[in-house]
């Protein structure tokens, strides 16, 4: 796995790597296959959406192995032992990277985190094909990441409307302001900021501070990556935020769970300041 920032376009690349990974899996596992499953087998789909309207700070809780930024997060990865963790701790749901050559995850991951938990599981990955939307159900999902940079809007909007088939609400991805519109445009209902450009991995907070007048009111509106400190919270919540994406750090504690109730407990009362994602 490639680590640094030194790369060009990171994120290019990977799009190019899941493309071809996808061509060769949907020739091993049709999607008649994926639909079949989703039919017979696939758990009821839990409440992604209503979980992140709850009353206080809602954090969806990423668990990932590793990154191309930082590389190895956590040697000991335990991911149904740590979803627990995280959802006893308050996490309002969770976010499982399931991207195999970039941040060392799998499909696997997710289906033992769905197993062993009760809140919402949202696959974190970099979806682009209607096949990826059946395989995310199959395996247990109630909700997946689309990144708006990565689409067209056209391809946005139908895997939109083939979510909400599967009763499964995206998590929409942006940047900037020209992709908050897209997203906006084309019916996303629940509209992530990433602090973190991933085309160079730079993290800036001031990207969430920036946007946040731009969602519009009836969405739900999620700020992702570097929070660092209790104020972070307090600032993002200020200015509209309702929920939360907190990672790295995390999983680069010994125990998550401690980490996450730790700073939920912070925020609660009002008090210190913690490092975050």
């Amino acid at each position: 796995m490639e680590t640094g920032t030194d790369s060009k376009d990171i994120l290019a690349r990977i799009v190019q790597r899941r493309r071809e990974a996808i061509a060769h899996r949907k020739r091993v596992l049709p999607e008649v296959a994926l639909k079949i499953a989703v039919e017979k087998k696939a758990s009821p789909v839990r409440d992604f959406r209503a979980a992140l309207t709850r009353t206080g700070l809602n954090v969806i809780a990423e668990l990932k192995k590793a990154s191309p930024s930082r590389g190895l997060l956590c040697a000991d990865y335990r991911p149904a032992e740590t979803g627990q963790m995280l959802q006893t701790a308050g996490a309002a749901a969770l976010s499982v990277l399931t991207e195999e050559e970039f941040f060392q995850g799998s499909l696997g991951d997710l289906k033992e985190v769905s197993k062993a938990t009760h809140i919402p599981v949202l696959r974190k990955d970099f979806i682009v094909d209607p096949w990826q939307v059946w395989e995310t159900r199959a395996a247990g999902a109630d909700s997946f990441l689309l990144i708006v940079a990565i689409l067209d809007d056209q391809t946005l909007r139908e895997l939109l409307e083939l979510g909400r088939t599967l009763k499964m609400e995206a998590l929409v991805e942006v940047h900037s302001r020209g992709e908050l519109k897209r997203a906006a445009d084309n019916g996303a209902k629940i509209i992530g900021v990433n602090n973190r450009d991933l085309k160079t991995f730079e993290v800036r907070l001031e990207t969430s501070l920036e946007l946040a007048q731009e969602i519009p009111d009836e969405c739900i509106a999620v700020s992702e990556s570097g929070i660092r400190t209790h104020g972070d919270l307090e600032r993002l919540r200020g200015a509209g935020f309702g929920a939360f994406l907190i990672g790295e750090h995390l999983m680069t504690m010994p125990e998550p769970g401690n980490a996450l109730r730790e700073l939920l407990d912070s925020a609660t009362r009002g008090s210190g300041s913690l490092a975050g994602a």
